[in-house]
This record gives C-alpha cells, sequence and structure tokens, in this order.
C-alpha cells in the first residue's frame, strides 16, 4: 500500500490535484501543515475598508513591490503594502507560501499552502496587487553567474544559521535544500522585475533565505532595495537602503550626527538603559531582558573566579552560528578561527589572566557551544589562568566588565558597552561600532597579536580618554534611539499593536506625523539622518 508521504509526493507532480483538494476538503480554512493566516484573514476587510476611507494619496506615487516568505511576514507584508497603498503608492505584494525554512515541504502540502494564501489575500485587491512567485515560469530562467554566487552564499549561510555552526559541507541535503529554494525565489524576481521593473523593491532581513535571493535581484537590476527588520524596540524598525539591514550601517548617521556630543537628559537616557541592562530587567519599550543574574559587584566576582592583581582580558563571545557573526569576517576565517588563536595566544602568557564569558544566548540555542571550541583550542587542558565561564554560570556580564582592564569582542554590543565604562576594546568582526573613534581595529592577525602584546603589558596606557569615552556614550545613544525609526508594528506583537494603531490611525495626520518619515523612507525616499525621529 502506498504511503501517505508517497502518495503527496506523486500528487504534487499532477497540476490542480492539491488546488482541487483543498477547495473540496479545505476551502476556507487553512490546511493542516501549520501554515496559517487567521488573524489577518479575520482582520483584512476593515483594514481594507480603512485604507478606501483614508483616501490621502501621495503627489508621486511609486510602482512598490514588496516581498514576502513564511506566514507571519506575509502578514506583516499586507499591512505594510495597505498603509503604503493608502499614501498613495501602487503596491504589489509578491510571496511565497512557505512556513518552515528549516524544513523541505512536498508540492503537494506547498501548492496547497499556496491556493489558501491566494484566498486569503484576495480580499486586499481593491487596493493591491497580489502575486504568488510559486506560479511564475521560473524553472527555466538563467541567472548570470554572480546572482548565481551570491544565491549559493545565502544557501550556505542559511544552513550556518539554522545548525548554528560556522562550517557545512556543500552537498548536504540542508545546504540542497536551500539553495533549491532560493534559486527559485531569484528566478521568479528576476522574470518579475525584467518585466515590471518597480520603483522600489522592499524586502524583510535582504540577507537570508529568499529574502537575501529577491534583494540581490534587485540590486543587480539597479532597483532601489529597501530592507527592514525589527529589533528588541517596540515601537521602531531598523531600515537600510541598497544594503541588508542587519549589517546594521551606522556610517551615515554617525556622519550626519556624530561626535556632536549628547546632552545631559540623553545621556540620562542611555544611563537608564544601561542600568535596566545591567540589572536584567525590562525598561520602557526594549522587550528583552538582557541579563538573568543580578549583580554581586566586582570585588565578590574577583573572588570567586579567584583572580590575582594580574590584568584581567574580558573576551564576550556570541552564539556561534548567530546571523550578526556570519560573514562578519575581517581578517581571520571564521569566530571559532578567532577564539582558538586567541586562546592558543594566551596559554603562555600567564601574565595576564583571561576571562572567557560564553554568551548567555546558548541557553535558548542548540548548536554546539563555544565552551568546546576553547577547550579544544587547549587539548592538555586550559591553563589556571584561563577561566571558562559558562553560558549558566551566575555571574553577571557587567560584573565583570568591571573588575577587566581590556576587552576582546567579535560583534557582540557588550564591547560597546565595555567601552562606555572607559576599557580598551579591540573589536575583531565587522559590527556597527568598529571603527567609530573609540575601539582598537586591527586588520591583520599581526597587527592583532601586536596590540595584544602592548595591552596585556601595559593595560593602563591605553584606558579610554574621556573624549573617546564620551564619544562611545554619544554612539550609544545614537545608535539604541536615533539608528532605529518610529514603527507602528512590530513583527512579534503585530496583532496586539495593529490594535493600539490600526490603519486609519497611521494613516492620519497623528499616525503621519509619528511614522510618515519611515513609511517615505520604505517607499524609496533617501533616509534624512540629520533630522531627529519624533518619540
Amino acid at each position: 500500500m502506498i504511503s501517505k508521504a508517497a502518495a503527496k509526493r506523486l500528487l504534487g507532480e499532477i497540476p490542480l490535484t492539491a488546488e482541487l483538494y483543498w477547495h473540496l476538503r479545505e476551502f476556507g480554512k487553512p490546511p493542516r501543515t501549520g501554515f496559517s493566516l487567521e488573524e489577518l484573514k479575520k482582520r483584512l476587510p476593515e483594514m481594507v475598508s480603512q485604507v478606501k476611507k483614508a483616501s490621502i494619496g501621495a503627489s508621486t506615487g511609486k510602482q512598490v513591490l514588496i516581498f514576502g516568505s513564511l506566514h507571519y511576514w506575509i502578514a506583516h507584508n499586507t499591512l505594510l503594502g495597505l498603509a503604503l497603498a493608502g499614501l498613495g503608492h501602487s503596491v504589489t505584494q509578491a510571496y511565497f507560501p512557505y512556513g518552515n525554512f528549516r524544513q523541505p515541504i512536498n508540492q503537494f502540502d506547498l501548492r496547497r499552502q499556496n491556493v489558501y494564501t491566494q484566498n486569503v489575500l484576495e480580499m486586499a485587491a481593491p487596493v493591491i496587487r497580489v502575486t504568488s512567485f510559486l506560479n511564475g515560469p521560473a524553472g527555466s530562467v538563467y541567472l548570470p553567474r554572480q546572482l548565481q554566487e551570491s544565491i549559493v552564499e545565502i544557501s550556505r549561510k542559511d544552513a550556518q544559521y539554522i545548525l548554528q555552526v560556522e562550517e557545512v559541507a556543500e552537498d548536504s541535503p540542508l545546504v540542497q535544500m536551500r539553495l533549491e529554494r532560493n534559486t527559485q525565489a531569484a528566478r521568479a524576481a528576476f522574470t518579475w522585475i525584467r518585466s515590471q521593473r518597480p520603483d522600489v523593491l522592499i524586502v524583510p532581513n535582504g540577507s537570508i533565505q529568499e529574502f537575501g535571493s529577491v534583494f540581490q535581484v534587485g540590486r543587480y537590476f539597479g532597483v532601489p532595495v529597501v530592507t527592514y527588520e525589527f529589533g528588541e524596540q517596540r515601537d521602531r524598525v531598523w531600515l537600510a537602503q541598497d544594503a541588508e539591514v542587519m549589517r546594521q550601517h551606522t556610517d551615515d548617521l554617525w556622519t550626519a550626527r556624530g561626535e556632536r556630543g549628547i546632552s545631559s537628559s540623553q545621556k540620562e537616557k542611555v544611563e537608564q538603559l544601561l542600568q535596566a541592562r545591567q540589572k536584567g530587567r525590562q525598561w520602557e519599550n526594549f522587550s528583552r531582558q538582557w541579563q538573568g543574574t543580578p549583580s554581586m559587584g566586582g570585588v565578590k566576582v574577583r573572588r570567586e573566579l579567584g583572580l590575582d592583581n594580574r590584568p584581567v582580558v574580558l573576551l564576550a563571545t556570541n552564539v556561534i552560528g548567530d546571523s550578526l557573526t556570519l560573514g562578519r569576517q575581517v581578517f581571520s576565517d571564521s569566530m571559532t578561527e578567532w577564539l582558538e588563536r586567541t586562546v592558543r595566544f594566551f596559554a603562555p602568557h600567564s601574565e595576564a589572566q583571561l576571562l572567557v564569558r560564553i554568551h548567555p544566548g546558548e541557553l535558548v540555542t542548540k548548536g554546539p557551544s563555544v565552551a568546546d571550541v576553547v577547550r579544544l583550542a587547549s587539548p592538555n587542558g586550559l591553563p589556571s589562568h584561563i577561566h571558562l565561564i559558562p553560558a549558566d554560570a551566575e555571574i553577571n556580564t557587567y560584573d565583570l566588565i568591571e573588575i577587566a582592564d581590556l576587552g576582546l569582542v567579535y560583534t557582540t554590543t557588550v564591547g560597546l558597552e565595555m567601552a562606555m565604562a572607559g576599557l580598551p576594546v579591540i573589536v575583531i568582526g565587522q559590527t556597527h561600532y568598529r571603527a567609530k573613534g573609540f575601539t582598537q581595529d586591527p586588520e591583520t592577525w599581526e597587527e592583532y597579536f601586536d596590540l595584544l602584546e602592548d595591552m596585556i603589558g601595559y593595560p593602563e596606557r591605553f584606558r579610554l580618554s574621556e573624549a573617546q569615552r564620551e564619544r562611545a556614550w554619544e554612539y550609544a545613544y545614537r545608535f539604541f534611539f536615533e539608528y532605529p525609526q518610529p514603527f507602528p508594528w512590530h513583527l512579534l506583537y503585530l496583532w496586539e499593536d495593529l490594535d493600539a494603531w490600526p490603519l486609519q490611525r497611521v494613516l492620519s495626520p497623528e499616525g503621519l506625523y509619528r511614522y510618515g518619515n519611515t513609511f517615505r523612507y520604505l517607499s524609496g525616499e533617501q533616509i534624512a539622518w540629520d533630522r531627529v525621529a519624533v518619540t
């Protein structure tokens, strides 16, 4: 007897079978695959009505293409598309009906998800156009070599992120599955963009999965591309134009507003945020809790770890395979290589004490631990002057900063906070605060090891000047409070935020005063970093 999985594979290759099955057995309901747009479906009629009533128009509406995949991004894209339509733009929403980027899906279930999505999004047809990239004749499209190479790199990064590793086999089933999907997305986007030539393309993230593929196609054709993502702040969004937003490029912001200094009230705002981070509590619109262990003070931590008066070097790690580490190499092949070579460097240097603080985020991930990398780098056991502080250690990272003489980081934001405390910090990876005037930024292994030799020998000579420390504080203010743009609907709290900010309110004078600039930036108007966002 044929298995259910085999039957689905067979039926998935026969035209119209999945669509007919959905219409006969599931019509009006989400397929039983975990893919659901039911909340969007419930709210769409009212949202469309609100957009029609707004009728505020734009003097020069643009042809906007919004692309999304995964049901939660499709829902968010729909809301964004409706808002832009309400502002007078001509919006096309394109999508792939995937519900999971980690697992393969048979064509039968994928086509059921596709027809269900089409059925839901048809309700938005009076104000935006909707197109499924799954339906396009993209299979035979030839992609230029540079796009093919980009998609291979994106697929490798997808697998690294999913497995939370830095080394993956190119022929692994996971890489090949991601390559197939990403190529399909690139071909569909290539066909559509080549024929339609939108004025602007909007893509979430822009670095990974189908999002990264469509971003690369947009850049290939020279179409202005806006990428967006969400951090831990409610009512805020990260934006980038013609760049991957997760790269967090702050150079333009720093050029426009940096080194002006900040007011006492602005500094107080940073202090309040920093205190919340240190004490492990939430603050204002930040939804993330950074520490799970209260501070015990530097003196007690010294005693707990058995430290003496030798210089203390704090190495704060990222999670292996984290999206903020992949592809961020400056001179190392990976974060793992940097960790290995750093531990081997310190092994004979007993004149300093190295603290390797494993990122607490490892407690909620399934990949290999940095602790394993550190131990393997010293196969005969770690010498007594190298201290490994596990992710679950009941030690507050900010107590470690208090007792440190030098900081080492790859891309973690802890490096910025070390500089704010006056510590000299060596930054290895390409992070947003690198080369902003308050960190040490080696470009080669030779520079790195020479710096380490000098800094552990004479750490007091490298303490930040008051001007450098003030620059770090100012940068923190710019990054946390001016880099994110005001935006009403966070991906993780979409429906709750929509209750507070329905479309009619967002499109009202009140909403446009607060969010109007952000919608203009999303539609391709150049971000004016010299303007202060409304808070």
